[in-house]
């Protein structure tokens, strides 16, 4: 049965007029006669378009000349590589998708560069995310995440507020696209970034009615709450600050090497960069140099020939061609870039720090309060997952945990001073947690009156995490000591680790616990932690314990802290 979708890689394209000519105007004309392209007007869309197909052969492939003076045999095998990519307008926008080798003959420059990570972040399940690409802003390197099952998005470690994410890729919510409709309850997966990786419907209303549903997620859908953070880090559009910023870079360029400026691989071109073996380098120059990776510093020697005022602008013109052998005949060439692609460039304006990536400027920090905030705000859900008594009027932290546990919540184990031996200091003792649950969440509890109060208790949670997962002997001290403090009720696994922390807290002069209300410092340390755990895949959750006198009624337990079984 013929399939009714494909797979591909659509892209949007930026300053390309809807109409045929602008579209073919858009290409690289010197590469298309190169390759002898093929030009075709596809009428059955029903939209603007152009369609251009060619072939690259090789009558000998790279590797016979050097195995011939290997085994002394001589064999002539050739390559035949395809390549195809349609153009076409729909509702104004311009789209090309490529075939095969199709997305070479897509200039990077016209490409929207968020328009795939757009879609990603507003349609994949968070919880079920299968890759990421990204970059930190002053490090030059890029960090490439692979979980084929699937995984929550904190367990990525991606949410930082110096990390641009540059590509997701996972599994999508159900949408109206062709292949949801053939899918019969399938897994329909997605990879976005610049262009966007996914099953497209063939018939040309298919093709169409799919463009039109991912523009329209794009343009009035928001972002899932998980994945928000990925458009807190935007590249600087102030004009005045945009032309500082290339005026100091200018003038940088103009002088010796002092580190300010290092190499990174642009984040689409990954995978070339570890396929290839050849660097063609042209840089204000009608010869382009060779060599075996990128030369940083033959960049920054031909920028610095370069006249003032064109040093920039020679970088932005130059082009980087990554290819598979030093022939670099066209049926070799992996991609091709702008130099100015390869360079991550820290400078600065008065105190504020700006880095250049990928050809966009990034103002360090500057998402740094909102993604803060942000994450601060996560763990005061609605509806809690637990309800604490009220702690009474001159009740210390011991008895109040012990009452919790013996008469407030039934199922719950007071662990307050119930500590494990430290394995790094067998004389030291560390506490776990102040009180199980039944579902054994840890919960640690706290009366602060400032900011180093929390600073302990958030500390607490990382190392009792830290501990139980990365130590058998506090794993097995830990359940051994559950058990006999429950009298043998309570039976946790021999591997125990847990899933899920909270931090109860009563906080002085302070009616409620909300983010706003937590002390500033705390807020810092608080989002930290939260992070921290989160990568290691532990949830946390803030809960406030309200302020009692003697003979205050506590409100019941919720559902889910009586009855709940301890996880396998």
């Amino acid at each position: 049965m013929a399939s009714n979708t494909a797979v591909r890689t659509v892209y949007r394209l930026t300053g390309v007029a809807p109409t045929p000519e602008a579209m073919l105007d858009a290409l690289d004309p010197g590469l298309l006669d190169r390759l002898d392209a093929d030009l075709h007007f596809p009428d059955a869309l029903g939209v603007p378009a152009v369609y251009l197909t060619c072939a690259m052969e090789q009558v000998e492939a790279p590797w016979c000349e050097s195995m011939a003076r290997t085994t002394g045999i001589a064999v002539a095998e050739g390559v035949r590589r395809t390549a195809a990519v349609l153009l076409l307008a729909v509702d104004g926008t311009v789209y090309a998708i490529g075939c095969d080798q199709g997305y070479r003959l897509i200039p990077d420059h016209l490409k929207d560069k968020r328009f795939g990570l757009s879609f990603a972040v507003r349609q994949m399940d968070p919880n079920l995310i299968r890759g990421a690409v990204s970059r930190s802003l002053g490090q030059a390197r890029t960090d490439i995440s692979l979980v084929p099952g699937g995984a929550p998005v904190p367990l990525l470690g991606l949410r930082d507020h110096s990390r641009v994410v540059r590509s997701l890729g996972g599994y999508l919510d159900d949408l109206p696209l062709t292949r949801s409709r053939y899918a019969r309850g399938k897994a329909v997966s997605a990879q976005g970034g610049c262009g966007l990786k996914i099953a497209l419907g063939i018939e040309p209303e298919a093709l169409l009615a799919d463009l039109r549903t991912i523009a329209r997620i794009c343009r009035e859908d928001i972002p899932h709450q998980e994945l928000e953070f990925v458009d807190h880090i935007v590249p600087v559009t102030d004009p005045a600050v945009l032309d500082a910023l290339e005026q100091r870079l200018e003038d940088c360029l103009g002088r010796p090497a002092d580190g300010r400026i290092s190499s990174a691989v642009p984040s689409d071109h990954h995978m070339a960069h570890a396929e290839a073996t050849v660097y063609m380098t042209r840089i204000n120059s009608a010869e382009a140099r060779r060599s075996d990776d990128f030369d940083l510093g033959y960049v920054l020697t031909r920028a610095r020939l370069a006249p003032p005022g064109r040093r920039l602008e020679v970088l932005r013109e130059g082009t980087v061609i990554l290819a598979r052998d030093r022939r670099a005949r066209t049926v070799d060439t992996l991609a091709e870039t702008r130099a100015l692609a390869w360079l991550e460039v820290e400078s600065s304006l008065g105190s504020r720090r700006f880095f250049l990536l990928e050809g966009e400027w990034y103002e360090g920090g500057a998402a740094y309060v909102a993604e803060s905030r942000a994450t601060v705000a996560a763990l005061f859900p609605p509806t809690p997952s637990v309800s604490m008594p009220a702690w009474l009027k001159g009740e210390s932290e011991n008895a109040y945990n012990n009452r919790v546990a013996d008469e407030e919540r039934p199922g719950w184990l007071c662990l307050d001073t119930k500590n494990v031996t430290n394995p790094l200091r067998p004389r030291d003792q560390v506490e776990i947690c102040d009180l199980l649950t039944p579902d054994g969440t840890l919960v640690l509890v706290k009366r602060a009156d400032g900011s180093g109060p929390l600073s302990h208790l958030f500390n607490q949670a990382r190392v009792a995490v830290e501990l139980l997962q990365e130590s058998a002997r506090v794993r097995a001290e830990f359940v051994a000591k559950v058990a006999r403090i429950s009298g043998g009720g309570r039976v946790l696994p021999d591997d125990f680790t847990p899933r899920r922390i909270v931090l109860a807290m009563l906080l002085k002069n302070r009616e409620s616990l909300t983010p706003d209300s937590v002390f500033g410092f705390s807020q810092i340390t608080i989002a930290q932690t939260a992070k921290a755990l989160a990568a290691r895949g532990v949830a946390v959750e803030v809960v406030g314990i309200p302020a009692g006198n003697a003979g205050t009624l506590s409100l019941p337990p919720s559902r889910a802290e009586v009855g709940a079984g301890v996880p396998g």
